[in-house]
């Protein structure tokens, strides 16, 4: 079975599409599998978030969260994160210092408490729900996850973290007719204030899984219709003075042509130019296959191109490239 975010699960149907397709003479690169085999598997791998160096990777699995280690270019077999494994725990996501992750659990509010539960359109499911928690570095480990506060929960489907470097906190949850929307929660005075909805591209569309640049120009997101199913396009809409440019479709190279592949959990990576995020995509193989090109295809196959999702990348240099340059004209 094909997974998608694990919200999205009970609540497929509430998404939607906005915004314009980018230059049709751009050049834009194929999206790569990341590290297949080691940490691209046939698991289901999503939501990457680095370290700032590049060399350590949190990303999750089902129900829990795992980290890589590069070293001398090769990354290292992931292994339970410290933190999480006891429940279910995912949507990792780095702060861009490296100095705490954020992450969205079930786990109990209050110790011994139950897993935290959530309600779909009057229907409950215990231990399905998500909040946003975070754990803070303590040297080469790391602290106790601490759970944030009602500016940030207000929802029992809290997704989708990502974080700003003055400590803005961007996520999504479902607004009173259930249709999900990203929202943001400022850092002041050493608490986060009320979270208000991010005003980006059609406002009666759905807009989730955002990945903000550090400094907040610009934001790469999906975005589809709230009465489609699916999970969506990706966008990137780029920061105007007080408000938000109109989204650019980040067009078929990556979104494939509708119902061909999904993609979700958009991470902006180290270098602040690298896209990663989760896609059911595969390669593409061309008939008749040469006894070589079968034998590839199956140890691709084996271990990770089997239809489930995996992590993926793509450079963002030909829309960040035209924007800067379109700021500078005349």
């Amino acid at each position: 079975m094909i997974r998608k975010p694990f919200w999205f699960v009970v609540v497929a149907g509430l998404y939607g599409a906005t915004g314009s397709l980018f230059a049709a003479d751009a050049v834009v690169d194929a999206p790569q599998v990341f590290a297949p085999g080691v940490i691209s598997g046939p698991a289901g791998e999503a939501c990457p978030a680095f370290t700032p160096d590049g060399k350590t990777v949190y990303f999750d699995v089902g129900s829990m969260i795992l980290v890589s280690h590069r070293t001398h270019g090769v990354w290292s077999k992931p292994e339970i994160a410290p933190f999480s494994g006891q429940w279910l725990d995912h949507d990792p996501t780095m702060s861009p210092d490296g100095s705490y992750l954020v992450f969205v659990s079930n786990r109990p509010l209050t110790p011994g408490g139950d897993a935290l539960g959530m309600t779909v359109h009057g229907k409950f499911y215990p231990a399905r729900g998500g909040h946003l928690w975070r754990v803070d570095r303590k040297g080469d480990g790391w602290g106790q996850p601490v759970h944030l506060p009602v500016a940030v929960n207000a929802s029992d489907r809290t997704y989708a973290p990502s974080i700003a470097a003055d400590g803005s906190l961007y996520f999504i949850h479902p607004d009173a007719g259930g249709v999900f929307h990203i929202y943001s929660s400022s850092f002041a005075n050493g608490a986060y204030q009320p979270a208000v909805q991010v005003a980006v591209g059609d406002p009666a569309a759905s807009t989730h899984d955002p990945a903000i640049a550090p400094d907040q120009s610009f934001m790469v997101f999906n975005s589809t219709d709230a009465k489609d199913g699916g999970m969506g396009d990706f966008y990137i809409a780029f920061r105007e003075g007080d408000h938000w440019g109109k989204p650019v479709d980040l067009g078929e190279t990556i979104n494939g042509k509708p119902g061909k592949w999904s993609q979700w959990g958009a991470h902006v990576g180290p270098d602040l130019r690298t896209l990663y995020y989760t896609s059911d995509r595969r390669s593409e193989v061309t008939y008749p296959l040469t006894p070589e090109q079968a034998k590839a295809q199956l140890a691709r196959m084996e271990s990770w191109d089997n239809g489930n999702d995996n992590i993926w990348s793509v450079s963002l240099a030909p829309w960040l490239d035209a924007h800067r340059a379109a700021a500078k004209s005349p």
